[in-house]
């Protein structure tokens, strides 16, 4: 199996050119899931000359074996659960509880640590591109998804460079859109599809934060204001909604 992308980074760019109809348009704005969607996040928001910011996510692993999500957390107190895995693994309530937790504090640790007194962005009215650096069993998408969804944007696109099969065609359904620059029917993790899949730091999201801030222009909250409400394009169709069984 050979590597397809050299880090984050490059998969970002790689990914900017599957999404250019979004390129300069001011009702767009790119989200992404922290920590290692914010660096191909960062690349796709350069490229189409976008705004940039930051969607915290939290996965809720199988004790013992966190690797392996029964489930995930996002911000706004969204909590979507595989019950498929849970049942395999015969999770109990209460650790379930626990694990939820634990993260819920996680999360809030880091939305004070990236947002830096930022206020969180207007999505109202808005299409916002929802990017990670892939989709292995979607669970922390899903979530992030359905935290989304409250804050009532146009359109959700989720946009990753590598994932799954069946969890990108589930996110299809799930979302308004989703791209996935590779689908390959041989996935077993995102990590194997990158030289570099070195964990993001928190110190890196900042800085991508702060940069894109200063590329926006001299005011860094110009891109919280109120969004353009009437779509400039034709946006994708609505395909439904679903949740992990």
């Amino acid at each position: 199996m050979q590597r397809q992308f050299r880090d984050r980074r490059e998969a970002g760019r790689r990914l900017a050119m599957h999404l250019r109809e979004y390129a300069g348009r001011p009702d767009v704005l790119v989200l992404g899931l922290a920590r290692g969607g914010v660096p191909v996040a960062s690349e796709v928001a350069r490229a189409l000359q976008l705004p940039l910011d930051v969607f915290v996510v939290r996965k809720l692993g199988v004790p013992g074996h966190e690797e392996l999500a029964m489930g995930a957390i996002a911000t706004g107190g969204v909590r979507v659960l595989d019950t498929r895995v849970i049942r395999s693994w015969n999770v109990p309530d209460a650790a379930i509880a626990r694990v939820t937790s634990e993260q819920h504090r996680e999360l809030e640790r880091r939305e004070d640590a990236y947002r830096d007194m930022r206020p969180t962005p207007e999505v109202g009215g808005r299409t916002v591109l929802l990017v990670d650096d892939g989709l292995a069993t979607g669970a922390s998408m899903f979530a992030a998804v359905s935290a989304l969804r409250r804050a009532n944007p146009a359109v959700i696109v989720v946009a990753v460079p590598v994932g799954a099969p069946e969890a990108c065609e589930a996110m299809r359904r799930h979302a308004d859109d989703c791209v996935c620059v590779l689908a390959p029917p041989q996935f077993r993790g995102v990590g194997e599809w990158y030289v570099d899949f070195s964990q993001t730091t928190d110190a890196e999201v900042r800085a991508l934060l702060n940069a894109a801030a200063r590329r926006v222009g001299t005011d860094p909250q110009s891109h919280l204001r109120a969004p353009v409400r009437e779509p400039l394009a034709p946006q994708p169709r609505r395909r439904g909604v679903s949740a992990i069984a």
